[in-house]
């Protein structure tokens, strides 16, 4: 009897298990097709040259996204740059360098980092950031792509640190010890060593921080500046720019339902989804050669 009743508990446990992996993939699946579902019209209505166009006018009747996907690849990219070398720096620095009572607090402090909203940083970044980037660079506005790639970097960092702090703590000690036996240094072995063998789990920390920024919208909202236009200057890094989720996040209140400008949001919407699929892809990739390579290694 009582083996009858452990058998049920486990069919029911792994019956639930799989429910909630199958609901998240249908959950997936449901937001495309309910994406797609709005903003296929607008493959059929505009025109390519329209729609891949170089200006954002809706009231005349241009929707070109260009400026839109540029801006928020300008400013992702920005935040990665900031953010990747911080972030590495950091999870090294407590995985490795910190003591065991620094590495309780900051452990911690770092959780707390991306419990903040969006939108208070957002805030802090209109009325502390952008001031002092228009006084440092002595730029027109300091509401620039520039801005918004520092407070994207910001919410990406407690991301990167705490995936990457894991990757390098799965590093096998022993990896460690036979580095320091044959006269490596402490250094030496973290940079030849430890990051050689955590690369795929740091590169998946990048790949999560990327999607964490590319996704944001309050923040970025606020503080980039708003403006449709491609990003081709040299110093377009230091002028407004306008993101795609800025963009649905403004304008999609204000349009009627059924609408051309309705139907082109979601279509931004799609571009957003499918950006964000192929990161995660590629994300999933690096973990499925690296385990390849690791079980290569070991048959070897």
């Amino acid at each position: 009897m009582n083996r009858l009743n452990v058998r049920w508990r486990e069919f029911i446990i792994e019956t639930l298990i799989r429910l909630s992996g199958f609901s998240a993939i249908l959950f997936v699946v449901l937001v495309f097709l309910f994406l797609l579902k709005e903003g296929a019209p607008t493959f059929w209505q505009i025109s390519p040259g329209n729609l891949f166009g170089q200006r954002w006018y809706p009231n005349e009747g241009l929707f070109g996204t260009w400026p839109l996907i540029l801006g928020s690849l300008l400013v992702t990219a920005g935040a990665v740059v900031i953010a990747l070398p911080l972030g590495l720096a950091t999870a090294v620095f407590i995985r490795e360098l910190a003591p065991d009572w620094l590495r309780e607090i900051l452990k911690p402090l770092i959780e707390v980092l991306a419990g903040i909203p969006s939108v208070v940083l957002g805030f802090l970044g209109m009325v502390a950031a952008a001031p002092l980037v228009r006084q440092v660079l002595n730029v027109p506005t300091g509401l620039t792509a520039f801005t918004g790639a520092l407070m994207l970097a910001y919410m990406s960092l407690p991301t990167i640190i705490s995936v990457a702090e894991d990757a390098i703590d799965a590093v096998p000690t022993s990896y460690r010890d036979g580095a320091l036996a044959l006269g490596a240094t402490h250094w030496q072995t973290i940079w030849r060593v430890v990051l050689p063998a955590a690369r795929s789990g740091v590169i998946i920390a990048v790949m999560l921080g990327i999607g964490r920024a590319i996704g944001e919208t309050m923040a970025v909202m606020m503080v980039t500046g708003n403006a449709a236009r491609v990003p081709h200057e040299w110093n377009a890094l230091f002028l407004p720019v306008r993101t795609m989720t800025a963009t649905i996040a403004a304008e999609m209140g204000e349009v009627a339902q059924g609408s051309t400008h309705y139907h082109v949001l979601f279509a931004v919407g799609i571009l957003l989804f499918v950006v964000t699929f192929l990161i995660n892809a590629a994300a999933s990739a690096v973990i499925i050669r690296s385990g390849e390579r690791r079980g290569g290694r070991l048959m070897g």
